[in-house]
C-alpha cells in the first residue's frame, strides 16, 4: 500500500520552506500589526488588577430572591397567584407567589441587602460587587453548567480557567495554571466543564482530591527511589525526544503531552507542601473553620484554605465544586423545599468564603484575586409545589469580590 506523507500546514510551511524566512517576514509583519492595534485602543479607565481569580461555583443554582436580591412584593402577595407573565420552566410546576422564608438587611458603610443565610459573609458586604441582572441561555442543568463555564451550550469550547491559564500562563512552573479544587461533587456536565477543548492540554482544569482524604492528585507520591525515578525519566525524556524529532516541527498534541508529565514531575515536591496545613496558624485554621462540627463546612474550608494557597503561589485560576453529601446531586437545587436546602448549603460556605474574603484582604492579595460567586442560573419566585423553587435562567445574581472590583 502506498503511503503519502501528511500535508503540511501553513504555519509549518512558513517555518520550513526557504530556511523559514517567510516565518520570519511573517511575524514582524504580525509584530507590526499589533504595535499599530495597541496604539490605537483607547486607554482603561481603571488598570487591571486581578492577576488571579477563585470561582466558588454554586452547583445546582442560588435563589436569587433568597440570597442577595430581596423582593418586598413576594413577601406581601405570598401564596396569591402570580400576577406577572411565567416564562417556562424546566417542569412547568407553576405555583402560587413565594415570599423567601428568611429575613434580609443592610450591611456594612455601602448598605447592601444580604439574607440572614449569610451571617459571616454579611460581616464581608463592603468588599462584595453584587449583580442582579445575570441571564442564562437554558433552564437545564447541563447546557446551563457548560454555558457558564464556557460561553456556549455544547461541549467543545474551552472553559474559563482555560482561557485564563492561556492568556497569563502560571506565576509558578511547579504547578497547573488552572485548579479545580475536587470537594466530591463535580457539575452536571461532568469534567467538560473544566475542558481546554482546542488550545493546548496544558490549559485543562487539573483536579485536586479534596473529598477522598487520600493524595491532592492520584499516585503524586514517587513510588520508587529517587536515583530509580531519574533513570525512567532520562529514558522517558530520550523517547520522547526522539518521537517528537520523527514528526517535525508541528506537533503541538504531543508537546502539550510532554509537558504535562513534566509539570506532573514538578508537582510531586509543590503539592504535598499546599495540602499541608500545618504551616498555618491556629487563628487561621479557626477563621476558615477547620475546626468546625459541622463537617460540610469543614470540608469547604480546607478547600477554601487551598484556594488561597494556590493563587499565593501563582495559579491563575482555581475553581472550588461543592461538598458531597449536601444533596445526591447539584446541592443548590431545591425543587422542593427551600427553607429546608437553602440554610444547609449556606452553612458549609458562609464562614469558609468569608475568611477567604478576610485572610486575601490581610495577606494583601484581595486587589490582585477575583472571587466569583455564581451558579448557572436562578430560582423562580413562585414555588414550584408549595415550597420549593424551579429553574430560572430570566433572571439571577451573583456577587465579585477583590480585583479591584
Amino acid at each position: 500500500m502506498t503511503s503519502f506523507p501528511s500535508p503540511l500546514s501553513r504555519r509549518t510551511l512558513l517555518r520550513q520552506a526557504a530556511h523559514g524566512f517567510g516565518w520570519l517576514a511573517f511575524s514582524a509583519l504580525m509584530n507590526q500589526q499589533a504595535r499599530a492595534a495597541n496604539g490605537a485602543l483607547p486607554k482603561p479607565h481603571f488598570p487591571a488588577r486581578a492577576k488571579n481569580v477563585i470561582l466558588l461555583f454554586m452547583d445546582g443554582g442560588p435563589s436569587q430572591v433568597d440570597t442577595f436580591d430581596p423582593k418586598p412584593r413576594l413577601q406581601a402577595e405570598h401564596g396569591q397567584p402570580f400576577k406577572m407573565p411565567m416564562e417556562a420552566t424546566q417542569f412547568a410546576s407553576y405555583g402560587t407567589t413565594f415570599g423567601s422564608p428568611f429575613t434580609f438587611r443592610q450591611h456594612g458603610q455601602s448598605g447592601i441587602v444580604i439574607s440572614s443565610l449569610f451571617p459571616h459573609l454579611s460581616r464581608c458586604a463592603d468588599e462584595l460587587c453584587i449583580v442582579r441582572s445575570m441571564k442564562a441561555e437554558f433552564p437545564e442543568h447541563s447546557q446551563a453548567c457548560y454555558f457558564m463555564h464556557s460561553g456556549n451550550p455544547l461541549q467543545g469550547r474551552p472553559s474559563l480557567g482555560a482561557w485564563v491559564s492561556y492568556g497569563l500562563g502560571t506565576e509558578n512552573t511547579n504547578l497547573p495554571g488552572f485548579v479545580v479544587l475536587n470537594g466530591g461533587m463535580v457539575p452536571i456536565g461532568g469534567v467538560e466543564n473544566y475542558s481546554s477543548a482546542f488550545l493546548p492540554a496544558t490549559h485543562q482544569g487539573s483536579f485536586f482530591d479534596l473529598y477522598s482524604g487520600g493524595e491532592l492528585v492520584t499516585n503524586i507520591t514517587p513510588a520508587d527511589s529517587p536515583e530509580r525515578q531519574q533513570q525512567k525519566l532520562r529514558f522517558i525524556r530520550e523517547s520522547d525526544q526522539r518521537f517528537t524529532d520523527s514528526l517535525g516541527a508541528d506537533a503541538p498534541a504531543v508537546d502539550a503531552a510532554i509537558r504535562n508529565y513534566e509539570t506532573a514531575f514538578s508537582m510531586q515536591a509543590a503539592v504535598p507542601e499546599i495540602a499541608d496545613p500545618r504551616g498555618e496558624t491556629e487563628l487561621t485554621k479557626r477563621l476558615y473553620g477547620l475546626d468546625s462540627a459541622n463537617k460540610f463546612t469543614a470540608q469547604y474550608a480546607r478547600q477554601c484554605l487551598v484556594a488561597r494557597r494556590l493563587v499565593e503561589r501563582g495559579v491563575r485560576f482555581v475553581e472550588l465544586t461543592c461538598v458531597r453529601g449536601l444533596r445526591f446531586i447539584s446541592p443548590w437545587d431545591d425543587h422542593s423545599d427551600i427553607a429546608a436546602g437553602h440554610p444547609r448549603n449556606a452553612a458549609a460556605v458562609d464562614q469558609p468564603i468569608a475568611a477567604l474574603i478576610t485572610d486575601l484582604k490581610a495577606r494583601g492579595l484581595l486587589d490582585e484575586t477575583l472571587l466569583i460567586f455564581a451558579g448557572e442560573f436562578g430560582r423562580t419566585p413562585f414555588a414550584q409545589g408549595s415550597k420549593g423553587r424551579d429553574h430560572n435562567p430570566q433572571g439571577f445574581s451573583i456577587w465579585l469580590a477583590g480585583g479591584g472590583i
